[in-house]
């Protein structure tokens, strides 16, 4: 599987800072022609690394509600079904999970006295707390990452050395052949049995 180089570092870069910038505006950019930038982008995007291009809005822009930052504790093995359940919810933004259970998300609420009561069964709620947000910002950054998804076999760290194959339109990566080979064989036994 190839890694990242510099060029893809900064094409992601560039794509961070404005997904709507041409491919025209980028291959000048980084020395490659437009062709060469969109192919290096469906790479990202053949790999799950590029998921999805966004629209970041100015809430300030808009009418309507307030601007809240939720912080939720989980009762004891409710977070990830909580995390669902937030994502799910129109006025729910950003929703992040902590190890030990607690969500953190930003929200537009009319009401913020019923706001996670309308949201979520608080029985799974241990405690939340909601307060005004006064100013936020959204800047994903990439640092010096690498491209080390985690083999879907084993769990093991995929390198360089990995491998990758498409079943059914997905991705699937591999620390080796044998780990690819095994996850293959058991999804087309799988999938004849379907």
């Amino acid at each position: 599987m190839r890694g990242l180089d510099d060029t893809d570092r900064e094409i992601l870069r560039l794509l961070l800072a404005d997904a709507r910038r041409p491919y025209s505006e980028i291959a000048g950019k980084v020395d490659l022609s437009a062709p060469a930038v969109s192919d290096r982008v469906d790479r990202l995007r053949e790999t799950g690394l590029v998921r999805q291009f966004t629209l970041d809005i100015d809430r300030e822009l808009l009418e309507g509600g307030t601007r809240v930052l939720v912080t939720i504790e989980a009762a004891p093995g409710q977070g990830p079904a909580l995390q669902r359940t937030l994502a799910g919810v129109e006025a729910v933004e950003h929703v992040f999970r902590t190890a030990d259970d607690r969500l953190v998300c930003t929200a537009t609420v009319t009401d913020s006295d019923g706001a996670v009561a309308g949201w979520v069964d608080l029985a799974d709620v241990r405690e939340y707390d909601l307060r005004p947000l006064a100013d936020e910002s959204w800047t994903p950054q990439l640092g010096g990452s690498e491209l080390a998804p985690a083999c879907e076999e084993c769990g093991n760290t995929v390198t360089r050395e990995g491998e990758s194959v498409t079943l059914d339109d997905e991705v699937h990566h591999f620390c080796c052949e044998n780990c690819r080979d095994t996850f293959v064989d058991r999804y087309e036994r799988l999938r004849e049995g379907a």
